[in-house]
């Protein structure tokens, strides 16, 4: 196949050339991110929301702190993130018995309704994703990016610094 052939959106500039898979990696992500997006908003959502939700669905109530730390962002960020889950119903904040200077955040009664939507959402999703890909190809796609999750997680082995020469 000539570089012509392929369609502009494939076509992986000169600067990412020593990153053919990365740069595949972060199209995937992005397109990924923009159709979650798409089926997200159809229940008020934005991307990351419903992994909050997620999380809450399954632990129950997380102190804010906890869940900033989990989801890497900052107090700000994951305050404001509540704030819009909150005015929408979805999860309510409470002082932690624990530590009276802390908040947990859980999900309210109303949540549950949200997370039948999220459920059919995600299946949504999968099934785009999936397209036509057989179990196997699923499996062994499920194994490959399992793969490169774990390669980029992993401890980086020492290197020699580099002599220059």
């Amino acid at each position: 196949m000539r570089a012509e052939d392929v369609p502009i959106e494939r076509r992986r500039p000169g600067a990412a050339v020593g990153g053919p898979i990365s740069h595949a990696i972060f199209r995937l992500a992005r397109t990924h991110r923009m159709l979650a997006g798409q089926l997200l908003r159809e229940v008020g959502l934005h991307p990351g929301q419903e992994l909050l939700m997620m999380r809450l669905w399954e632990s129950g109530p997380q102190r804010q702190t906890d869940l900033a730390d989990e989801f890497d962002t900052d107090s700000a960020s994951m305050t404001r993130t509540v704030q819009r889950l909150e005015r929408a119903g979805y999860v309510r904040r409470v002082p932690d018995p624990d530590d009276r200077r802390a908040t947990r955040v859980e999900p309210t009664p109303a949540s549950l309704v949200l997370r039948k939507q999220v459920e059919r959402i995600w299946a949504d999703l999968e099934r785009r994703t999936v397209g036509e890909m057989t179990p196997d190809e699923q499996r062994e796609a499920l194994r490959v990016v399992h793969r490169l999750e774990d390669n980029l997680t992993a401890p980086e082995p020492d290197h020699e610094p580099s002599s220059g020469r």
